[in-house]
């Protein structure tokens, strides 16, 4: 009995370590440091939001920092508030991404990147039924298409880079990019397509040492979510009212983190962790650790998720109940 006590613990002892040995081996890509300190770090969407936030924290962390929007007006304001809180010059750029040949020639001007966050985002929230095509051909066009345009338009002068230290592409996802929500149809489209973008892209260029990362910031406070609040129906508020909400500041502070040591998914704060774990799927781990994590774990978050689905749904079931009784 004493044998089969102590065989059997260190079969207990011994899977584990076994497993992170395992894993430690086969993590692909590998573990990298990326710095930001005197290189130029571009990033989209950058006049408001996480946009300017990440644009602050580059900038004071000394890299040299190109923001781009659409409205030049509120491009300049961004740049003085840079300016007065650093006391750094950012230069600016005004285009729509949807616009290939201006993205283009902004990106001539503003010289070779180093550090690309490819951050701007629309919302309009809506049930799919009601709401209108254009509508969702814009949210389309700017999250997707956009990201599509901006990155394009940035690799050849990233791949042929003088400075062959490791750069980075960081694509501004969304947890509805990992979970579908009611009334985020057309958002949650455009950002889940982020994702596929992300996982093939990152094995075109890491030959580039070019380092591929998505960030996962749930509902934050900007002039975005404002607007957003508006129009969300009212079952999405009822679906969304347990998840919380960020300051755009630690938000960026957590994606610049992320950027910086190479990670491929970068959530911003408990749940999205748990989503990163519960949606790893074939997405890249360069931690061997968070790996072991994701394997260890996975059959529970699943569990946890279910009991999330069930939630919403019998939400979703009793305000369609009460919805014919009035």
């Amino acid at each position: 009995m004493a044998d089969f006590n102590y065989a059997f613990i260190s079969l207990v002892l011994l899977l584990p370590l076994a497993l992170l040995i395992f894993l430690y081996l086969i993590v692909r890509p590998r573990s990298v440091n990326i710095p930001l300190k005197n290189r130029h770090v571009f990033i989209t969407g950058g006049s408001s939001g996480i946009g300017l936030a990440l644009a602050h924290q580059a900038a004071s962390e000394g890299a040299r920092v190109s923001i781009l929007a659409r409205s030049l007006k509120k491009l300049e304001e961004a740049k003085d508030a840079i300016r007065l809180s650093t006391g750094i010059d950012v230069a600016v750029f005004a285009a729509d991404v949807r616009d290939y040949d201006a993205i283009s020639k902004a990106v001539d001007e503003a010289g070779p990147i180093d550090v690309l966050v490819v951050n701007q985002g629309v919302f309009v929230p809506q049930e799919l039924a009601e709401q209108d095509m254009d509508e969702v051909k814009f949210m389309l066009d700017v999250n997707l298409l956009g990201a599509f345009h901006m990155i394009k338009a940035a690799l050849p002068t990233m791949k042929n880079r003088v400075d062959r230290r490791p750069a980075s592409i960081a694509l501004m996802s969304s947890q509805a990019g990992q979970v579908g929500v009611y009334g985020y149809t057309a958002y949650s489209a455009s950002k889940f397509g982020l994702r596929g973008l992300a996982e093939a892209l990152q094995q075109e260029v890491i030959g580039d040492n070019i380092h591929i990362s998505l960030i996962f910031p749930p509902d934050t406070d900007t002039p975005g979510l404002v607007e957003e609040e508006k129009r969300r129906p009212e079952l999405t508020n009822i679906i969304a009212a347990g998840g919380g909400r960020m300051k755009a500041e630690l938000v960026a502070k957590k994606a610049l983190n992320g950027i910086k040591s190479g990670s491929f998914i970068i959530p911003c704060n408990f749940e999205g962790a748990l989503l990163s774990v519960a949606t790893a799927g074939l997405s890249p781990q360069r931690s061997f650790l968070m790996a072991f994590l994701e394997v260890v774990t996975a059959g529970i978050i699943r569990i946890v998720g279910l009991c999330f689905q069930w939630v919403w749904y019998d939400s979703i079931q009793k305000w369609h109940a009460q919805k014919k009784r009035t």
